[in-house]
Formats: C-alpha cells, sequence, structure tokens
C-alpha cells in the first residue's frame, strides 16, 4: 500500500549537500516526492510503500554527507497526493530563520587532488571548492544558503560549472561557491600602495618568491588577511614583530605540510586528526627542538609549544606547496584591532606593516579569525573559536526566547537565540580600541540580521564598565545581567549537559563579583544554570594599582605578600629590585591606603604573583605571560606540593564584611612562605612550578571534599592551563569525584 512521509530535519544541514544525499536516498529506494531548503531546516515530502519509507527516515536520521549535523527528524505519516518522479524544489524564504549557518570547511581530498592535476581543468586554480567544503560563513550575507546571498553572486557561472551544479550526481550539485579559472574570482598582487603589480597565477608565484626573500606580505584569506613571513628568517619575523607592535605573544605558524610539522613538533594521532579535520584549527603543539628545525626563537620567545596550523584552502595549499618551508600567518592587523577583511581596507591599516598585498577580488562579508585547539585530559579543548567552528550553535533542548548576549569585554564573542538554539558568534577580541568596538557592534548587528531576530532582552556582564554592559544597557530593553564566574560555570554546564547541581570551579583574571570586588578564584554551588551560591574562595589581596597589575606580575606578587605582612612588608628586601625605590615606596602607600587599590580573589593574579617571587617575569607584554611561562617551566618529574589551608573563617576579608563571604577561604599563604624558603634556598623554578601547580589541584579537591558536591565543573581561563586541568582532574578523580571541563 502507498503511504507519504512528510520529514522536517533540523541542524546543521544546509550547505553541507544534504539534498543531494536525499535525493539519492530517494532514487536508490525508488521513492517520489520532493526536498526542499526552508529558513527552519531541509523539509521532505517522499512517497512509496511503508518498507521503504521507514527505510529512507532510518536513513535521513543515521546517515548524511560528512558536515552534517542532524539534530531532530519530525515525521508525520500522511495519504499519497501522489508524486511523480523525485524532485529538487527551489529554497523557502518564509518563517523564523533558525538553521544554522554552516561554518568554512577546510579543502576536501577531492578538491585538492584536483588543483594539483595538471590534467584537471582546476589545475592550480585558488578557490576550487564543492559541496564538502569551502567557504560558509565567510561568504553568507542572509540566509537561506543560495548563491544570490552569498559574495558569489557577482560571479556568473559558466557552462560547465553550471552544469555540475545543476547534476544531483556531481559533487558541486548545488555548492553555492561553485567556480573556476574560467568564471571565478581571481588573484592580483598589489605593491604597499596598492598598484597591481602581477595577477592570477603569476601573483601568486611571485608572493611566494617575496616571502622566501623575507618580505611581509598580506595575504587576503578567507575570512580576512594574514600577514605572512618565512618562519626561519630571523630578521623578518623581528621586523614583522616591530611593525605591528607585538614585542613577544607567539605567533601562529602554517607548515606546507604534515610530515614537515612531525619534524619540529611532536604530534599525536589526536592532534594530527586535528590539523587535518574540515575545522582545520592552530593546534598547540609541544616543540622537539631540533637543531635543525629552523623555527627561529622570535617567533614564539621562551615557549616549548608552537601554534601550528596547515594549508586549509586552495590558495593557501598553492602557495605554500610553492614557498615549501613553514611560515609565520599571524591575523592582518594592529595590536588589539580586528583583521582586515577589504583590500582597500588593508593598504590602509596594514600599509605600515606589509610590503605587499596579495588580493582576490571574492569579498569577504565578515572577519573570521583563525580557531585555536589544545588537546587536554585526552580531547579537544577550544581556546579561540572562530573559522571551523562558529557560528555552529549550542542546542538548548527547548525554544527558548528571543535574547541576545553581548559577552564580556576580554577574548568578546556575542550571541542570539533563534528556535531551540543559541548561535556564537565567531570570536571579536578585546574590546579596548575604537576599532574593536566597532567590530563588536558590526558582528552583534550581523548575527541579528542572520537569522532576522528582534531580541526582547538583552544579556550582560554584570561589570558595570564593560563596553558590552554599557551597550546592553543602551538599549533600551530589559536587561539580564550575569555574574562573569557563574556565566563561565553555566556556559561548561551547557557544554556537558548538566542540570545540577554542581561546584563550579571557575578560575580566571577578573570578574565583576557581587560584592563589588574583583572575583577570580571561587567556587561556585549551582543548584542549576539559574542560580548559585558562592561555597568558597581564594584569600583576597589588593592589586596596587587597579588595572596596571594585569601587565606587571610584580604588583600583584607585592599585594600578595601585603596581605601576609602588612606594613612589615616595607622592612623587607623581597623584590626591591623589581621596583625603583620610590616606585615601591608609592605602591605601598596605596596597599596601606587602600587607594587605587582593588581587592581580588583572582587565581590569575595569584599565578602572576608567583611568576613574579620566582623570578620568571615581571612586566608582561601580554596578558597571561606569566601564567604561561609558570605552565612551560614545570618539571613533570616532579611530585612535591606545598601546605595550603582550607580555612572556615573568613581569612583575609575586612572585619565588617558580610556580603558574599563564603563557606570557605583557601589560605595561599603557607604556600606562599613555602615557595619563599625555596627560592631562597636556589630550588629550580621547574621544581617549584610544579610545585605550584600541585598544590592548586590538591587544594580544589580539598574543597570539594568539604563542599559535599561530587559533579565539580572545571571554568575560566586559567583552566586554559593544561598541567593545571590535568592535574585536577586526577586528583579529583583520587578523591572519587566527577569532573567535567570544556
Amino acid at each position: 500500500m502507498r503511504e507519504r512521509l512528510r520529514a522536517s530535519i533540523r541542524g546543521a544541514v544546509q550547505g553541507v549537500g544534504f539534498r543531494p544525499f536525499v535525493y539519492r536516498v530517494a532514487k536508490d529506494l525508488s521513492l517520489d516526492g520532493w526536498v526542499v531548503n526552508s529558513p527552519q531546516g531541509v523539509f521532505v515530502e517522499v512517497e512509496g510503500d511503508h518498507r521503504s519509507l521507514q527505510r529512507c527516515l532510518d536513513r535521513l536520521r543515521h546517515e548524511g554527507p560528512p558536515r552534517a549535523v542532524v539534530q531532530g527528524v519530525e515525521a508525520t505519516w500522511l495519504e499519497p497526493v501522489p508524486y511523480f518522479g523525485f524532485k529538487i524544489r527551489e529554497s523557502e524564504h518564509s518563517g523564523a530563520f533558525t538553521t544554522p549557518v554552516m561554518a568554512d570547511i577546510a579543502t576536501c581530498g577531492d578538491c585538492l587532488s584536483e588543483i594539483l592535476d595538471a590534467a584537471n581543468r582546476r589545475h592550480g586554480y585558488a578557490f576550487t571548492n564543492c559541496t564538502n567544503c569551502g567557504p560558509r560563513f565567510s561568504i553568507i550575507d542572509q540566509l537561506p544558503y543560495d548563491r544570490a546571498h552569498t559574495s558569489m553572486a557577482g560571479f556568473t557561472m559558466c557552462p560547465e560549472c553550471q552544469r555540475e551544479f545543476d547534476d544531483p550526481n556531481d559533487r558541486r550539485f548545488h555548492a553555492q561557491p561553485n567556480a573556476c579559472p574560467v568564471c571565478g574570482p581571481q588573484l592580483a598582487l598589489w605593491s604597499a600602495l596598492g598598484e597591481i603589480t602581477a595577477v592570477r597565477n603569476d601573483a601568486l608565484s611571485a608572493a611566494a618568491a617575496a616571502i622566501r626573500q623575507g618580505l611581509i606580505v598580506a595575504v587576503k584569506g578567507l575570512g580576512g588577511f594574514q600577514l605572512m613571513v618565512d618562519a626561519t628568517n630571523d630578521l623578518a619575523v623581528a621586523e614583522l614583530r616591530q611593525r605591528k607592535l607585538r614585542e613577544e605573544k607567539p605567533f601562529a605558524l602554517m607548515y606546507p605540510r604534515l610530515d614537515d610539522l612531525e619534524f619540529a613538533c611532536e604530534v599525536s594521532d589526536a592532534e594530527a586528526q586535528l590539523l587535518l579535520s574540515p575545522e582545520s584549527p592552530i593546534v598547540l603543539l609541544r616543540r622537539r627542538f631540533q637543531i635543525d628545525d629552523h623555527i627561529v626563537e622570535g617567533v614564539a620567545p621562551d615557549n616549548p609549544y608552537l601554534g601550528v596550523m596547515l594549508p586549509y584552502t586552495p590558495l593557501h595549499h598553492l602557495l605554500m606547496a610553492d614557498i615549501g618551508r613553514p611560515v609565520v600567518a599571524t591575523s592582518g592587523n594592529l595590536c588589539d584591532e580586528p583583521m582586515c577583511i577589504d583590500e582597500t581596507e588593508a593598504v590602509s591599516r596594514l600599509g605600515g606593516i606589509a610590503d605587499l598585498f596579495l588580493v582576490h577580488n571574492r569579498p569577504i562579508v565578515r572577519h573570521v579569525d583563525d580557531s585555536i585547539v589544545r588537546m587536554v585530559a585526552g580531547r579537544e579543548l577550544v581556546m579561540r573559536r572562530a573559522r571551523g567552528y562558529a557560528p555552529l550553535p549550542i542546542p538548548l533542548g527547548h525554544d527558548a526566547p528571543s535574547m541576545v548576549a553581548v559577552g564580556a569585554n576580554q577574548k568578546n564573542t556575542v550571541a542570539v537565540t533563534a528556535g531551540s538554539n543559541a548561535f556564537i558568534s565567531q570570536h571579536i577580541g578585546d574590546l579596548e580600541t575604537k576599532p574593536a568596538t566597532d567590530a563588536f557592534l558590526q558582528v552583534l548587528e550581523d548575527l541579528e540580521g542572520l537569522y532576522r531576530t528582534t531580541p526582547a532582552t538583552v544579556v550582560a556582564d554584570l561589570h558595570p564598565d564593560y563596553v558590552s554592559t554599557k551597550h546592553a544597557l543602551s538599549l533600551g530593553l530589559p536587561v539580564l545581567q550575569v555574574q562573569h564566574h557563574f556565566a563561565h560555570v553555566a556556559s561548561c554546564m551547557m557544554e556537558n549537559d548538566l542540570d545540577g547541581p554542581v561546584l563550579g570551579v571557575s578560575w580566571d583574571g577578573t570578574g565583576y563579583g557581587l560584592d563589588g570586588t574583583i572575583w577570580g578564584g571561587e567556587f561556585l554551588l549551582a543548584s542549576s544554570t539559574a542560580s548559585f551560591t558562592r561555597a568558597a574562595c581564594l584569600r583576597p589581596f589588593r592589586l596596587p594599582g587597579g588595572e596596571e597589575a594585569v601587565r606587571q606580575p610584580r604588583r600583584s606578587a607585592l599585594g600578595v605578600l601585603y596581605a601576609m605582612w602588612g606594613d612589615a612588608l616595607g622592612d623587607t628586601d623581597t623584590l626591591r629590585d623589581a621596583f625603583r625605590p620610590a616606585e615601591r615606596t608609592l605602591l605601598l602607600q596605596l596597599l596601606q591606603r587602600g587607594l587605587h587599590a582593588p581587592v581580588t580573589t583572582s587565581a590569575g593574579r595569584l599565578f602572576d604573583a608567583v611568576a613574579s617571587l620566582v623570578g620568571l617575569k615581571q612586566t608582561a607584554s601580554f596578558e597571561g605571560q606569566a601564567a604561561m611561562l609558570l605552565e612551560h617551566a614545570i618539571d613533570d618529574s616532579e611530585t612535591g606540593r606545598y601546605a595550603c589551608g582550607i580555612s572556615s573563617d573568613a581569612v583575609g576579608f575586612a572585619p565588617d564584611a558580610t556580603w558574599q563571604v563564603p563557606d570557605y577561604v583557601v589560605d595561599w599563604e603557607p604556600m606562599i612562605m613555602a615557595i619563599l624558603h625555596d627560592v631562597a634556598e636556589g630550588t629550580p623554578v621547574g621544581v617549584i612550578a610544579a610545585r605550584f601547580h600541585n598544590t592548586l589541584a590538591d587544594a580544589i579537591a580539598a574543597v570539594a571534599a568539604r563542599v559535599g558536591e561530587p559533579h565539580v565543573v572545571l571554568t575560566g581561563g586559567c583552566f586554559q592551563n593544561r598541567a593545571l586541568t590535568e592535574r585536577t582532574i586526577d586528583r579529583l578523580r583520587a578523591g572519587g569525584l566527577k569532573p567535567y571541563w570544556h
């Protein structure tokens, strides 16, 4: 008996070849009907016998193209119409937009083979793609994902490309960016003044030659410009640092092939899979420090890790094959500014950095930086979520009201709700400059426009001085302000599908506390993703000079010592070498008077203080540098630890403090005293660093045991520290507790 099946498929099912997949399934099972893209997903109606329809439904649920992510399939059984034959219908444009936009996808093996095949019509073509790879988020102007709604709209396909596009059996069927050398985008090489010096393949060859010669080339890539320079050329790397105003922060590298990379770095199977994955992120890898690996020290000063990626677009594959050696591939911007996406803008903003510009005429709709990932405790930890990942959503499990979240001031991202998903933007950065703030506003407008959502509520950080919070309060809408560290906890609960209760260990640099002080070393007992109590925290101390302490670990150290010794600190020699006499006297006065010396429980600043006390770093050139050095210094053979008190008294809190005083305080004073003793005894820094990390892991496990909540969430910037995270996970598990992390 003939029946009709109607199926609604939700998830990341557009721009990945899902309609051709449905077409092939229907043909294979001799079913009639149609499939169509809509703003809500993919809709299918098929007719046939019940057994064949059931097999079709099973395949829709459990099979699919490689990059498809099916979140749900709703099926309805109906009377036949009847239909004759199977058709792929034109996209529908009505209704709310809830279908995820696909992230940009790295070049697939089939397309790579074509551009390397001298007999193929796409040989050497830098914009080759198919349904299984290529640009998505970076070129979409609006939904649904059709060519007319992308930056490829201005390129009319030649007859051969059109034939591929129209053939359901071709892997380029409805590949919206489909193009070839005859009809698609083209390369050009510009001088520093924006004058064309070469075009097409000659432009690529000339750019590769310039990089080999030590010049800095700004390359218009997938989601913006990258600054490229020979990573084996000391003078070239130093020149890039000077021009980009990037003193010591590590540069990302791009290697031509995985084989070349494995000579310079330790690469596990899991890390190799990440490097070769469709997301193709920057992966943090431990260096082998081979004498002849040729990577100059200026790429990542004093750092045993390299941030490395492989070519992820045809342009990168062709360019790197021509260069034949690793290159620095860093964002095309000045420090604290968003990356450039337009070639004219790039000449204006990067003219003082780049010697040449390798550009193309396919517009980039939005900037999308490279993602950064490191392996932690056997799985990937996404440290910067952008290309390859954004704007894929977090499923909420239920339809949500229309909301927009504006993020924090550092490492900003924004998000909107649509249907049962929260769509998270690409990494925006620190909102410390006007260009960064402009980018924040643009991404916010862009994400709302993409999903055609009008938010009824704005979610913002509790900090009153954040640029993002001020913007939220200016919109004239109801604003839900969320405490910074609880937002960390709730996000990790969402990622791990936890409803609560959990003990959230939320450690980072700074966040506005409910008592008006700076939190940052918190143990939050969360009954759900909506409420919490402050179960414990690190012992508070003052930061002389406030925000200045973020870039000066010596100030955090001074604040820690003053919390221990009070005015007696002025009579000691501790840290005298780190300050000029007048400077030290002034900072001590700030601490004594409590002026411009805010109270903090920050774990990040405690890391800074220890890095200062052991002599690793007194003044940092970028946020987190001192903590990174402390992690990198660890002697892995050292298993010792220091004492660290867990007090039920409000140690370190003012006598009149009543609001948000936790049940327990982690008193780091015994640990700091032992560290000072080790320093005086000449104990190696690597041993001290290992003991410090071990002690913090012990303290977390001890607090969790006292609180009595077995589910422990590890979150916040400090847990990007692999050593801290893995040692804490081990200690929690040894105590019979269940750890979760991002």
